[in-house]
């Protein structure tokens, strides 16, 4: 007797494209002896980029006390960190019962979604977002409420569009920043108009801030707990990163602001950390000497450094392309680029990326994967060297001059 096993109803509409048919068709490729470019996703080590050194001593002094379950919120070292940076930066009356540690950040993501929502309840989200986000808020039986950051607001949100998307069932915003995958970094006026209207209709405040550091050119990264009082403020972040140490899967959420009226929501988020035991115990001794010392990040985003170098090659990319344009990124590791509809009318990005890595093996992922209503955006991480990302500029040319002669439908284009 032959059965089908199919798949929950709770994922239609989940998506994660960046790790999705376009990922496992460069995979087949990359077993069959093709070298593939990989610019969908922020993985630094790949890239050479590594962990300091002093990160990976604390974990190996520190593997016999790892053995065993630790608490369900985390090792007290690595939690009180977090407390001192969010001293540090000005975040007042957290302890350590207010953090939590997890498996990456996506984790947490999870958890503090599923511990806040019920069916049918609503959470606003930007487009373009990180997709975990909006995945989170599905798989929770929530409703994904996506406002706009559009291009021509250089990726800031749209504060109008924002407040008239507000209803009785919304229970939270999430606030990428810096921004992935636009690289944007919110101004203080706008972050305290988001802030305002949390704490006017009382819903929580879901911060994510992976990239708090990671700032070019004088850019501000304003820790938004600072503004936060009225209600509750979720701040995320983690090794992965800042610390580049994706692979140790550490990351934290702190809680902040009138945490008073929410105590059966921190009751049920310690419920569900104790539900999965603990998190990763050996990466956890990693975080106080991360965030104590030294902070390598900073020479890598100004003038001179790698990352500022890559960036700068990419912006200079984009300005020689005939067909490209492009906000710059301000913050994280990433630029979200756009093909001019004047010149490729009907673009499609899902096509160009599948032309593209067939045919110059460059691996990037489609603006729609970040849940936009517009086809004509990708985006690619600058983590490749400058000379790198150069040359993968000169193929995505010459794929775009393909694509301009013969249209996004295959049909020749009549020249002028």
């Amino acid at each position: 007797m032959s059965f089908q096993v199919k798949a929950s109803d709770s994922l239609r509409g989940v998506r994660y494209e960046i790790r999705g048919s376009l990922a496992h068709r460069a995979h087949e490729m990359q077993r069959r002896g093709y070298e593939i470019i990989p610019l969908n996703i922020g993985n630094p080590g790949p890239f050479g980029f590594h962990t300091p050194e002093n990160m990976r001593l604390a974990i190996i002094e520190n593997l016999q006390a790892s053995e065993g379950y630790c608490h369900q919120k985390g090792i007290f070292p690595a939690r009180e960190a977090v407390v001192m940076q969010q001293q540090d930066r000005g975040i007042m009356g957290v302890t350590a019962e207010h953090v939590f540690m997890g498996n990456g950040v996506s984790e947490l993501i999870d958890l503090s979604l599923r511990a806040l929502l019920d069916h049918g309840d609503e959470v606003l989200v930007p487009s373009p977002d990180y997709p975990l986000w909006t995945a989170s808020v599905t798989l929770n039986r929530g409703k994904a409420v996506h406002y706009p950051c559009p291009p021509e607001l250089g990726f800031q949100p749209d504060l109008q569009a924002l407040s008239r998307l507000v209803t009785p069932r919304t229970r939270a915003i999430v606030v990428i920043n810096p921004n992935n995958p636009t690289g944007a970094v919110y101004s203080r006026e706008t972050l305290q108009a988001i802030v305002r209207l949390a704490e006017k209709h009382g819903f929580i405040v879901l911060a994510d801030e992976i990239y708090d550091q990671m700032t070019y050119d004088g850019a501000e990264s304003i820790p938004l707990a600072t503004l936060v009082n009225d209600t509750v403020c979720a701040t995320f972040s983690g090794l992965s990163k800042i610390y580049r140490a994706c692979g140790y899967r550490v990351g934290w959420v702190s809680f902040s602001g009138n945490k008073e009226n929410a105590g059966g929501y921190l009751e049920g988020m310690d419920l569900l950390a104790s539900l999965r035991l603990c998190s990763n115990v050996p990466g956890q001794w990693a975080v106080q000497t991360a965030l104590g010392g030294f902070q390598s990040i900073r020479d890598l985003v100004r003038p001179g450094g790698r990352l500022y170098e890559s960036r700068r090659a990419l912006i200079d990319a984009v300005a020689a392309s005939r067909y490209l344009l492009m906000t710059p990124p301000a913050g994280a590791m990433y630029a979200f680029i756009g093909v001019d509809p004047q010149l490729i009318p009907g673009f499609d990005d899902q096509e160009f990326a599948l032309e593209l890595l067939e045919k110059k093996h460059v691996l990037i992922a489609p603006g729609t994967s970040f849940n936009t209503s517009y086809r004509n955006y990708f985006r690619v991480t600058n983590l490749p060297d400058a000379a790198t990302l150069t040359d993968v500029f000169r193929r995505i040319e010459d794929v775009l001059d393909g694509v301009a002669v013969k249209g996004p439908t295959g049909v020749v284009q009549k020249s002028g």
